[in-house]
């Protein structure tokens, strides 16, 4: 706002403006103000000018404070936003540390596992079975049926620890930077080793032509050993067909994984992914739940994604992962 003489306007005429400096104090007349306004609106102050003579202030005036007054307001946004990355900074930084010290504390964890934990449970396997060769056909009732649960503890409890190994060698990232490998070079030497699963099951495999992705070699082999593991065990009525397809679009490759399987039901699209999670019983399908768990923590280490691109029950199900095309 600009008044040209305060002491003639009503509002401000009672108030006695006035303008201290050293030795004196002058009577306020001509007054100049502008707000330094935020882009999200605040009012973070104003710019207040005065003067002892009347009508001292022109529209020149005016609009040169109001224009500094915008300025002001770019330059305290700009040291806020500057501030704010600062403390977003410091808290990633504090963050990929704690989260270094998890995987570290994972890791020996599994190490842990891998020989303190299987040794005792080997000597229990091994003892539960010298039983069964020794006594088991006199046993009788709950006796039988005790060794019988022994066993069948032990050998869920070997496969379990077995596989968390598995997903702690997962969360380890690679040496050097990810090379760009080919993608059809790679699946041709996982279905050479999945080539007696793969008659055991008549299943089918067919290709499309794939792209040259940015991801370690074994990483990827993992990633569709995983897939095509899945689509086979996980079949339905039918002897499984299974088609791998690739596009490199936008900087990104993504891969697809379909098959004629039992599918998966839309609600179960994210639980799937989780550490150990399954959805039918250990009767139905073996195996612990941790494939998909292993598939979306490698492809997220090459800053992709996984997901469940779509399926039913009963009508299959395809699994879709873009990772970069190009080392970043």
């Amino acid at each position: 706002m600009r008044c040209d003489d305060v002491t003639q306007d009503s509002r401000y005429a009672k108030a006695s403006l006035r303008f201290r400096r050293p030795g004196e104090e002058l009577p306020i007349r001509s007054y100049l103000a502008a707000p330094v306004v935020s882009r999200s609106g605040e009012v973070l102050g104003g710019l207040f000018f005065g003067h002892s003579l009347a009508a001292k202030f022109t529209a020149t005036h005016e609009a040169i404070i109001t224009g500094i007054a915008a300025q002001a307001a770019i330059a305290i946004d700009n040291a806020r936003l500057f501030e704010q990355a600062a403390w977003i900074q410091t808290e990633l930084q504090r963050s990929n540390e704690e989260l270094r010290r998890a995987n570290q504390d994972l890791e020996v964890f599994a190490f842990s596992a891998s020989h303190d934990l299987q040794e005792p449970l080997r000597s229990i396997s091994i003892a539960a079975e010298l039983i069964q060769r020794n006594s088991g056909p006199s046993l009788q009732g709950r006796d039988a049926t005790f060794l019988a649960n022994i066993l069948t503890a032990s050998h869920r409890m070997g496969a379990l620890l077995k596989d968390l190994l598995t997903y702690t060698g997962a969360t380890k990232y690679e040496e050097g930077p990810a090379p760009r490998v080919d993608a059809s070079a790679v699946l041709t030497e996982v279905l050479a080793g999945l080539r007696a699963v793969i008659e055991e099951a008549g299943a089918t495999v067919t290709l499309g032509k794939l792209p040259r992705a940015a991801i370690h070699r074994s990483r990827l082999a993992q990633v569709f050993q995983n897939l095509i593991g899945n689509a086979i065990k996980y079949r339905g009525e039918k002897p499984p067909h299974i088609h791998i397809a690739g596009e490199e679009k936008d900087g990104w490759c993504v891969f697809s994984v379909s098959d004629n399987g039992i599918g998966v039901q839309a609600q179960y699209a994210e639980q799937i992914f989780g550490l150990f999670k399954r959805l039918h019983g250990r009767d139905e399908y073996p195996g612990s739940g941790i494939g998909l768990a292993i598939c979306q923590r490698v492809i997220e280490q090459y800053g992709g994604r996984i997901w469940l691109d779509k399926s039913a029950p009963a009508q299959g199900a395809t699994f879709s992962f873009a990772i970069p095309s190009r080392r970043q």
